[in-house]
C-alpha cells in the first residue's frame, strides 16, 4: 500500500534528517522551530483560506484517522511536498482527530 511507504519515508526522514524545513508565509527555511520537539512534526491543515498549524506526535503516523488525512494529502499534493506537511482538511477536523486519541 502506498500510504505505508509514505509513512515509512516520513518516519525515516524525521529520524535521520537533522534540520527539517517548516512553513513560513514567505519561504521555507531549514531551521527547526522551538515548538517542534524531538518526536514531533508540524502539520498544516488547509481548507481554502482557512489554515492552522499543529504540532503532532510521531505516534499519529499509525492512527487510522490521521493516515486517512495522509491519503488525502497524497491525492491532493502528491509525495513531493516540501517544508511542513500539509493536509487538505478543515483545521477543526484535524483537531478532532488529535483530541480523539487523548480521550
Amino acid at each position: 500500500m502506498l500510504i505505508r511507504s509514505f509513512v515509512g519515508r516520513i518516519q525515516k526522514g524525521l529520524s535521520l534528517w537533522p534540520a527539517r524545513s517548516y512553513f513560513n508565509k514567505h519561504h521555507a527555511t531549514t531551521a527547526v522551530p522551538d515548538d517542534v520537539m524531538e518526536g514531533y512534526f508540524a502539520v498544516l491543515a488547509i481548507n481554502g483560506d482557512e489554515t492552522r498549524r499543529f504540532i503532532v506526535g510521531l505516534d499519529y503516523l499509525t492512527d487510522p484517522a490521521f493516515l486517512g488525512l495522509l491519503d488525502q494529502a497524497q491525492e491532493e499534493y502528491g509525495f513531493r511536498q516540501q517544508g511542513t506537511l500539509a493536509v487538505p482538511c478543515r483545521p477543526q477536523e484535524l483537531q478532532k482527530i488529535l483530541d480523539g486519541r487523548k480521550a
